[in-house]
């Protein structure tokens, strides 16, 4: 899922700080320093952060660094503000009421009971995410909001079509998961459904709110979901019998059985990666390139495509980790 869970990945397993994502920590009672390299200040909120180098590597991250390095900077190290999107936000919304809805008993997973769903959801969603409401503060009739959450009806009942949920018993829902691979790099993400058949063969389910790509850009679609399986690999020592995309917004599932040699591509793939990254940090040299995605970037005014400039970059130039473990971690856990 690609939607909050990344912010709630790269923050789980702190008892005592919420974390701001890899860099940066902030603590209820303050800024926590924790093998930091400098200070800044956390998505314009005026709160004093530290950064440091990346730790970890999500699929979301890695899917930034691919499409744009100097983009992986200001999310990863620089923690720009980004506006809330109707698009991801309705997201958010349908994968959490997909996911309460198996609190039911099997016989009362309707369509109306999940769409029932919806209003309560969106109350804790607003709760927990208050820059959500500024979607629809220029919207005094509640007619926007009312379309919007009809937009989620409809995803969340084409479901329906393509599972039958009375008949799932997910093995775990919104999973966080984390491995360590031999060379140091942790991979961390939230994976929104597994399915255990009897027979113990493993199934990877992600919801997609948008519509299915074209066959030419299945595999880039699929990434994120061979990075999943590589993780559970590593974890259980099984590769997963299938990874399954669920799209809403075409009605549309795409699947995908991977083997092994799959899963170490992936791997092989994601270490060159992380040596890329590990290059950028130590050097600050992030530089952007350009795409048909640059129009829908929230960060134009930053960079030089545009004409903009980069905050001034809070790491120390040459800190990173060099040799053979900077393959792994670049900051401290």
């Amino acid at each position: 899922m690609e939607t909050s869970a990344e912010g709630a990945a790269e923050a789980h397993g702190s008892d005592t700080a919420a974390a701001v994502g890899d860099g940066v920590a902030v603590t209820a009672a303050g800024v926590e320093v924790v093998g930091a390299e400098a200070v800044g200040t956390a998505a314009g909120a005026g709160v004093a952060v530290v950064a440091r180098a990346p730790a970890s590597l999500s699929p979301s991250r890695a899917s930034d660094f691919m499409q744009c390095p100097l983009l992986y900077r200001f999310r990863v190290i620089d923690r720009l503000p980004e506006k809330p999107s109707e698009a991801a936000t309705r997201g958010t919304l349908v994968h959490a009421v997909l996911e309460r809805l198996f609190d039911a008993p099997a016989a009362e997973r309707t369509a109306p009971r999940a769409k029932s769903l919806i209003p309560g959801q969106w109350d804790r969603l607003r709760e927990s995410r208050p820059e959500v409401v500024e979607l629809f503060a220029e919207d005094p009739e509640g007619e926007r909001l009312a379309r919007w959450l009809g937009e989620a009806e409809r995803l969340v009942e084409r479901w329906f079509a393509l599972e039958d949920p009375t008949r799932l018993e997910p093995a775990e829902r919104e999973l966080f998961v984390e491995a360590e691979l031999d060379s140091g790099l942790r991979l961390r993400g939230i994976i929104d459904r597994v399915d255990v058949a009897p027979t113990g063969e493993v199934r990877i389910v992600d919801y997609k709110t948008g519509k299915a790509p074209r066959p030419e850009y299945a595999e880039g679609a699929l990434f994120q979901m061979k990075f999943y399986a590589l993780v559970v690999w590593r974890l259980k020592n099984v590769v997963p019998r299938r990874l399954q995309l669920v799209y809403l917004g075409s009605g549309d599932v795409l699947t995908y059985d991977p083997v092994l040699a799959d899963l170490e591509r992936v791997e092989r793939k994601l270490l060159a990666l992380w040596e890329a990254i590990r290059l950028a940090t130590e050097t600050g040299e992030w530089r952007p390139r350009p795409t048909k995605l640059c129009g829908w970037c929230d960060h134009q005014a930053h960079c030089p495509e545009f004409g903009g400039t980069p905050p001034p970059y809070p790491l120390e130039v040459g800190a990173a980790e060099a040799g053979g473990a900077a393959q792994g971690r670049m900051g401290p856990d």
